[in-house]
Formats: C-alpha cells, sequence, structure tokens
C-alpha cells in the first residue's frame, strides 16, 4: 500500500529481506486465490452503483474518459507509468 521497498519493511519489523519476500508472496498468493477473491472481492456489475450520473453522460468533455468505467476508489491514488505517448492524459493536477 505505500509503496516501501523490501528493505524499509525488513527494518519496520526488524525481519531479513528474505522472509519479507517470502510472507510478501504468500500473501499475495492468498488474495489472489479464488476463494478469497469471490467471498472479499465484489465489482459493481449488478448493484446501483454501474449507473452514470446525467451530468457525466451528457458531457461530451467528461464521457470521453467515463464512459467505460466500471467503479470508483474513494480517496486511493494508485501510482500508474503510461506509456510516453499517454502520458499527458494520465498526469494526476490534483
Amino acid at each position: 500500500v505505500t509503496g516501501l521497498p523490501i528493505r524499509h519493511v525488513g527494518e519496520h519489523f526488524q525481519r531479513s529481506n528474505d522472509t519479507i519476500s517470502r510472507y510478501f508472496c504468500k500473501m499475495v498468493t492468498i488474495f489472489a486465490s479464488e476463494p478469497f477473491y469471490l467471498k472479499h472481492i465484489s465489482l459493481p456489475f449488478t448493484s446501483s452503483t454501474t449507473t452514470v450520473h446525467p451530468k457525466i453522460m451528457q458531457s461530451h468533455r467528461f464521457w470521453l474518459y467515463f464512459k467505460d468505467v466500471i467503479g470508483a476508489i474513494d480517496g486511493s491514488h494508485i501510482p500508474a507509468s503510461p506509456p510516453l505517448h499517454d502520458r499527458t492524459a494520465y498526469c494526476n493536477r490534483k
């Protein structure tokens, strides 16, 4: 979540980098497994949250970017590295 390197996490928890790496891989495997994913992750395909606000749908300015959106992650900033020719479209101005 914080984007810290393994070395910093290891120092914080007083464990070796190998131990941190092993347990990180185990946790990723658990979170990506079908039983965990199906039980705790729900995409908004069948809920009412998939409806788009009319102001966005009627605006040519916004609809271009929001037409394929399936949901939102509130309060989250996700670091991204888009291709160089698309970087300006992904610029975070806030």
